[in-house]
Order: C-alpha cells, then sequence, then structure tokens
C-alpha cells in the first residue's frame, strides 16, 4: 500500500494527464471544425447553385451571415478554406471519423470528399501543397489550430512537412515555431553539410522564459461573451472558468490550474488572486488578475505584493519565483513601462479581446498606435 507521499503524487499525476486529455479534445474538436468549415465553402465554389450571385463576395457574406459564430471572420474564413485545400485527407483519418462518426452528415461528407478533392485540385496554382505527408492523426491531435495557421504560410509541401515534423518532434509552442520560420530554419538546414547539427542547434537554442510562454493579447473568443459596452469582472471570471480548458491552450503551454479566489491573509486582511496556475516548465507559480478596463499602475503595486506573499509563503524548494500576469481590456504601454520597471518580480500585462478583431478593428489598432509613436 502507498504512503501519503507516494498517494498525493498519484492524485497529481492523473490530474495532469486528464487536464492535458481535455485540452487535446478542445483542439483536436476546433481543429476538424474549422477543417469541415473550409470543405463547406470549397464545395460551394465549385458548385453552389447560387455561388455567381456572391463571387468574390462570398466570404463576406458568410460573415455577416454568420455573426453568432465565434471566429467567422472573412480572413478566417479564407484560412478555414486553405487548410482544407492544403489537408484534403483529414477526414479519411482514424481521429476524424471518431470524432465525426455520430455526426448527421458524416457519411455525406465522406462520399463528398472523395469526389470533391480531385476538383478542387485542378484550380490550384501549380507547387501549391495538397498531398499527403505527414500522419494526419498526428497533425490534428497534437498541434493546435494556431500551429496550422503558421504552416500554411509555407509555399512548398517539403518545408511545410519540414515544420510539421521539427514541431511535433520538439513540441514547439506557436512561438517557437514562428521563431523557426523566421530564422529560415528549413532553408539553413537544406544549406547545411551537418543538418542535424543545425536541427540540434535550434532545439537547444534558448531556454523557454516567460515572455514566449504569454501571449499578447489573449484571444478569448471561445468564452461565449458577447460584445457589450459593459460586462463584469467577475462574468468574465466567470466564463475563463467554465472553459479553462480553451483558456488554458490560449495562456500557452505547460499551464496547470491551480486555484481561483485564491486567499491570502496578513495582518488579518484577506486579499484574494483571480487565478493561479503552476508552469511545469518555467518551474513557478503563475498569478492572474483580471481587471475590468484600463491597467493602471496601482494594479502593478498590488499584483506586486500578491507576488512578495507567494515567494515568501508559498513557494516549494526547487521552484522558480511567481510570476504575475496583469489581465486587461486596454493598456498604454508607457504606463505599464514605468509601472512594472524595477519591479523585483516579473509582472506581464496582457490585454485581452472578446472576439477576434475585424479588419477595420485591426486597422482602428495601427492607426492607434501610430499616434501613440508620433505623440
Amino acid at each position: 500500500m502507498p504512503d501519503i507521499n507516494e498517494l498525493v503524487s498519484l492524485i497529481g499525476e492523473t490530474q495532469k494527464y486528464f487536464q492535458q486529455q481535455a485540452q487535446r479534445q478542445v483542439n483536436t474538436a476546433l481543429t476538424l471544425r474549422n477543417w469541415l468549415f473550409g470543405f463547406y465553402i470549397s464545395e460551394y465554389e465549385l458548385n453552389g447553385a447560387d455561388r455567381a450571385e456572391y463571387g468574390q463576395g462570398l466570404f463576406k457574406e458568410i460573415a455577416s451571415r454568420a455573426v453568432n459564430i465565434s471566429g467567422m471572420s472573412e480572413r478566417n474564413l479564407y484560412l478555414f478554406k486553405s487548410f482544407y485545400i492544403a489537408y484534403p485527407h483529414i477526414l479519411q483519418s482514424a481521429t476524424a471519423k471518431l470524432h465525426l462518426s455520430n455526426f448527421q452528415h458524416f457519411n455525406i461528407l465522406q462520399s463528398a470528399t472523395a469526389k470533391f478533392e480531385t476538383a478542387e485540385r485542378t484550380l490550384l496554382p501549380e507547387g501549391q501543397p495538397t498531398e499527403k505527408i505527414l500522419d494526419i492523426d498526428n497533425l490534428i491531435n497534437q498541434l493546435s489550430f494556431t500551429h496550422i495557421i503558421e504552416l500554411l504560410k509555407a509555399d512548398r509541401l517539403v518545408k511545410r512537412s519540414f515544420y510539421e515534423i521539427e514541431s511535433l518532434k520538439n513540441n514547439w509552442s506557436v512561438r517557437e515555431l514562428q521563431r523557426a520560420m523566421n530564422s529560415m530554419l528549413f532553408e539553413r538546414t537544406g544549406l547545411s553539410t551537418d543538418k542535424q547539427a543545425v536541427l540540434d542547434k535550434q532545439a537547444n537554442k534558448e531556454r523557454l522564459l516567460p515572455e514566449d510562454v504569454f501571449r499578447n493579447p489573449y484571444i478569448l473568443e471561445f468564452l461565449g461573451l458577447k460584445e457589450e459596452t459593459e460586462y463584469s469582472e467577475s462574468e468574465l471570471e466567470q466564463a475563463i472558468i467554465n472553459h479553462l480548458q480553451t483558456f488554458l491552450l490560449e495562456m500557452g503551454r505547460g499551464f496547470c490550474f491551480e486555484a481561483r479566489q485564491k486567499r491570502i491573509t496578513f495582518d488579518n486582511t484577506h486579499y484574494r488572486i483571480d487565478l493561479v496556475f503552476y508552469h511545469r516548465i518555467l518551474r513557478c507559480n503563475v498569478l492572474v488578475d483580471l481587471k475590468l478596463g484600463e491597467f493602471s499602475h496601482a494594479d502593478a503595486g498590488q499584483m506586486n505584493v500578491y507576488l512578495n506573499y507567494y515567494k515568501e509563503n508559498e513557494t516549494h524548494e526547487g521552484d522558480n519565483p511567481p510570476i504575475g500576469i496583469i489581465l486587461c481590456a486596454s493598456k498604454n504601454e508607457s504606463l505599464v513601462k514605468y509601472s512594472t520597471a524595477g519591479l523585483p518580480q516579473q509582472v506581464f500585462v496582457n490585454k485581452y479581446m472578446i472576439n477576434l478583431p475585424k479588419e477595420e478593428d485591426l486597422q482602428k489598432i495601427i492607426q492607434e498606435e501610430q499616434l501613440k509613436i508620433r505623440g
């Protein structure tokens, strides 16, 4: 019979395993959903009864009619179509068959994809990657759709396959994949006589830093929140907790949920930390403070108090100092800089957005950033 330490360790390992399984299930569902959307669009462009009526305006029309479905911007619709074209065999994978076996349209989809894959290839420019090299089950089970978006940027099949394999082999985060592609790892490897040395150097290039883990902004589009003038901090927190698997995927890899509204007490005064995680790669606690509206300098001071308390009272042997994330709707970069400079602990101030921004919203953000630079 195990002792208490072994029992607690077993419970912790079991929790971690099923948490990872839940994350993978969410990722796989989103990937399959997006692929199906791409297939529907491609099929409609070939055989839609009224396709001539919309022509080049098809994606705009779909986006305007599907406003109640998260992630249906024109940009994403193009990505969904590109995803289907680049990976036409996904529906034939064991993973897809398992997840879609009870889907009412599955049999129709199977016959339709076989028919339209051939027709779709005739529309592609020469050199467009369409063939299957990687085991597709590994792709959709182990890589997020954000990884796939980056992979779609590869202009050659062999190049894309190279990054697929390296991503899976090295368990790359999206940021690490971007870093590899931006540094032209594929081209550098191809030009080198000692190709393995190049890959080994890339794999050991840098230890994982907090900046590589925390995303900015966090896209909370799957939390079920509508775009409203006002919503409470508790509503945001409740939505995040209710969709914890998705939020963990958005946060980055390595996060393990520990506590919600964690109470800490000193001098007979109680304080509550909104969310507490442990990051298994960075080996430290991550404290998250959700803020309604714009970041203020007081938020940084409050987080610093939490971090100092956690460092002194909650850090265990082998742990690194805790890290703080202040999640806010907007922030002034200069204020963030001067509020966090000199703090003994690492504090990240990140924006959240309820939905993926439309092109007009992105343009507005660009204009605002330009004004800051000029100001």
